[in-house]
């Protein structure tokens, strides 16, 4: 600003400002605010001529919000929920907390996490669940956490591994005895030489780019199928065949983008995220079926839970 003298800024404007940041786009936000695209780009100009500093990246794809403004960005979400909180008070209209925005796997959203995320609920706090097998780009702000198995997070991510996945190959008993192959992001997000090992030259015949979808095939009698033990386990239709991968695991974790590490709002979440996880690491493991012969010892990290002693465990028909 001319003279060194910056407007006042408009508390209003931190709405376009979230709204920008969330959706990525000047278009996108305009709809979500039921206003014209010049307004929304009016506030956002005005926001940051008003505090000196840019926000937002323009690129061919959208508006990126700058890595070192990520945490203007949270604070900006928490002053715009403290505004809409006094304007639902001044109402007599009540209000809760607004959802945190979780993204995981189609196999993990399609399992355990709707059972922690009820627990999460009923103690008030409130998540919306974005499955997606492709990263979810934390950066861009589509998501504050991301639940995500892999062998190691990226650089913009910061992270705790709750436990880790494991895997079993599973068929239909009397099914084909081919192989379904991982398609899509599956084939890139279990290496490689895990497959080579366990289908080796044996026929492929056909794939899928979803564990679930790979899960339901190989019940048809399509094949056989590698699939996390969280999935083949549960499926009825399917039997666990005698091939050893208890070495063969991905950590998962729970992690947001490393400028909102610190967040209040979501270091509870993230806490409460993590235990619920732990909690499930036999399921998650597929220990049920391999504390019998004692495999899987190896697949728990240092200073995770280790499985509680227990009787012998049922097995289904044709194990």
């Amino acid at each position: 600003m001319s003279g060194g003298t910056r407007r006042q800024g408009n508390w209003d404007d931190l709405r376009y400002v979230v709204a920008v940041a969330e959706t990525g786009s000047v278009t996108a936000a305009a709809k979500r605010l039921d206003v014209n695209h010049a307004t929304v780009l009016r506030r956002i100009t005005a926001f940051e001529e008003a505090h000196g500093t840019l926000v937002f990246r323009r690129e061919a794809t959208g508006y990126v919000v700058l890595p070192e403004q990520i945490h203007l960005i949270e604070r900006a979400r928490e002053a715009a929920r403290a505004m809409e909180a006094v304007s639902l008070a001044a109402r007599g209209a009540g209000g809760g907390p607004a959802p945190l925005r979780l993204t995981s796997t189609d196999s993990l959203c399609q399992s355990v996490l709707p059972e922690i995320l009820a627990e999460l609920g009923a103690e008030g706090l409130p998540i919306d669940l974005h499955a997606a097998n492709h990263h979810v780009d934390l950066g861009r702000l589509a998501a504050d956490l991301t639940i995500r198995p892999a062998r190691a997070l990226p650089d913009s991510l910061r992270g705790t591994k709750a436990t880790s996945l494991g895997f079993a190959v599973y068929a239909a008993p009397g099914g084909a005895e081919s192989w379904l192959a991982l398609r899509g992001l599956l084939g890139k997000a279990v290496p490689p030489e895990w497959m080579g090992e366990v289908v080796g030259e044996r026929p492929v015949r056909g794939g899928a780019d979803s564990f679930p979808v790979l899960a339901r095939m190989a019940a048809t009698g399509m094949g056989r199928a590698m699939l996390p033990c969280i999935l083949g386990d549960a499926e009825p239709g399917l039997r666990r065949l005698p091939f050893d991968l208890s070495h063969i695991a991905l950590p998962i974790w729970v992690a947001t983008h490393a400028e909102l590490v610190e967040a209040p709002r979501l270091v509870a979440v993230k806490a409460r995220l993590v235990q619920g996880l732990r909690a499930r690491s036999e399921a998650l493991l597929g220990w049920p079926l391999l504390r019998a012969t004692g495999a899987g010892e190896s697949l728990l990290g240092a200073g995770l839970p280790k499985p509680r002693a227990q009787g012998p465990q049922p097995v289904r028909p044709g194990q």
